[in-house]
């Protein structure tokens, strides 16, 4: 089925250096033309940029001076003629020279119609495309070396790899079962079943235990601050942000409402949550805000206990620490260039063995300690930001999940010594789960790949 030509504007809307729309499609260069006014466009070589100027051909009013960049099929993004006009970044400039090329013949593009397109057409398979979004949506460096890595086909290389274990192993079970008379197919015994599940499996094992890093590369940790009022919350997130995000008073209850930032601790992105002071208290507002800081609490990867040095542990405090107790925690003992009230043997003993850091927010002490702690507990103290196969996305993690589980029952089958045509059926349903990851699921696949790897006619 032949696409239609597509157009939309592909930078941020609002005021700019330069604007850009982008057309695609085996019409965008006869649409430009027709209102550039230039070079003819359908005559220049591809992947060149010329100077010109937008003409409405109703009224032959001059709508802007660009520059025009002519991409022709199959050497673009979406395997199809691509133009970018570039104009200046004003947004009734691009709106205006959106609506002439849409009223020339274009269609509006759909949400990420270009990033399908490139994928119909065989440019970049599925995981590829969802890699673009997570690249856009990259809050660190090694996010987007994440998704750099993905977008290059690693993600796919394997998974690709993974299959054809699988459909080799499938390929030997149909030829036993269809062609027992052929002495030279090599028999497929469930020793060797076995074996090439087991292989897939481990592989797959591995992915999962680094998709809880690969996700909190793309999605941050959430991590909640939380303490009675006024022992340095917002301070704390002040310091970790680098800017005065919170406003810090001496003033019990301040913090009213939940405030969040993203920070970049170490190349793994933290979404900080100041809570408000979780405590009883008669001022309405307040009341909302302790609500949604419990609700927070629910949520959050990891919580930030922030205590007073200066002042004995109190029963809010114990109510704190026992609402915590079991969520991934670090006590902050802040205040510590004041004199010491706060019995850390108390605190030791109701925390379960997690870690306390001193800290003086005041004095600048005490960040990197907590940065490090963070690093030991999520990554083991470094991350290996050169490994090409984290998995950050939850729908290739629930996929992966699926195939894992396929792969189990294989093996329960063959230890339940069921018929081999039975155990494929769990093998081909892993194949099938894994080719969802990248977009590739046809039967027909399943069919031609058996006969490539077996010369039964010859």
């Amino acid at each position: 089925m032949e696409l239609d030509t597509i157009s939309a504007i592909s930078t941020p809307v609002g005021e700019g250096a330069i604007g850009i729309v982008r057309l695609s499609g085996k019409e965008a260069l006869k649409i430009t033309n027709q209102i550039f006014s230039g070079k003819d466009l359908t005559e220049v070589d591809s992947h060149t940029i010329h100077y010109g100027k937008i003409i409405d051909p109703d009224s032959h009013e001059m709508i802007e001076e660009v520059m025009v960049t002519v991409m022709r099929a199959p050497k673009t993004f979406t395997r199809e003629d691509v133009v970018e006009i570039n104009c200046h970044g004003g947004l009734a400039s691009v709106n205006r020279l959106l609506e002439l090329v849409l009223q020339f013949g274009a269609r509006l593009a759909e949400p990420g119609e270009f990033t399908k397109r490139a994928f119909l057409n065989g440019r970049i398979d599925l995981s590829q495309a969802e890699a673009v979004m997570d690249l856009i949506r990259a809050k660190t460096d090694r996010a987007m070396d994440v998704a750099v890595k993905q977008l290059d086909g690693k993600l796919s290389k394997l998974i690709k790899e993974l299959r054809q274990e699988l459909i080799e192993t499938v390929a030997h079970v149909e030829v036993n079962i269809d062609y027992p008379e052929y002495d030279d197919v090599e028999e497929m015994t469930k020793g060797v079943l076995l074996e090439k599940t087991t292989e897939v499996h481990h592989e797959i094992d591995r992915l999962l235990e680094m998709a809880k890093q690969g996700k909190i590369l793309r999605e941050g940790i959430s991590t909640a601050i939380i303490g009675r009022p006024n022992v340095g919350k917002s301070s704390l997130l002040n310091a970790l942000v680098q800017e005065n995000k919170a406003i810090v008073t001496d003033i019990p209850g301040t913090t009213r409402d939940v405030i969040e930032e993203y920070v970049n601790i170490r190349g793994v992105p933290l979404r900080l949550i100041d809570t408000a002071g979780i405590r009883e208290t008669d001022d309405l507002v307040e009341q909302l805000g302790v609500e949604r800081s419990r609700k927070a609490l629910k949520e959050a990867d990891l919580v930030l206990l922030v205590l007073n040095n200066n002042e004995p542990l109190s029963d809010q405090d114990r109510q704190l620490l026992e609402l915590v107790v079991d969520l991934e925690l670090i006590i902050l003992v802040n205040k510590t260039d004041l004199p010491t009230e706060l019995d850390l043997s108390e605190v030791h003993q109701l925390i379960n063995n997690h870690p306390i850091i001193s800290t003086s927010l005041i004095e600048d002490k005490g960040i990197d300690d907590l940065e490090d702690e963070i690093a030991r507990i999520f990554f083991d103290g470094q991350l290996e930001a050169n490994d090409l196969s984290y998995i950050s996305n939850v729908r290739h993690i629930n996929l992966l999940q699926q195939a894992q589980r396929a792969l189990v029952e294989a093996q329960d089958a063959i230890d339940a010594d069921m018929p081999l045509d039975l155990v494929q059926i769990d093998v081909t349903r892993a194949w099938q789960i894994l080719g969802e990851i990248i977009g590739d699921t046809a039967q027909d696949s399943l069919i031609d790949q058996l006969f490539s790897q077996f010369c039964l006619g010859k």
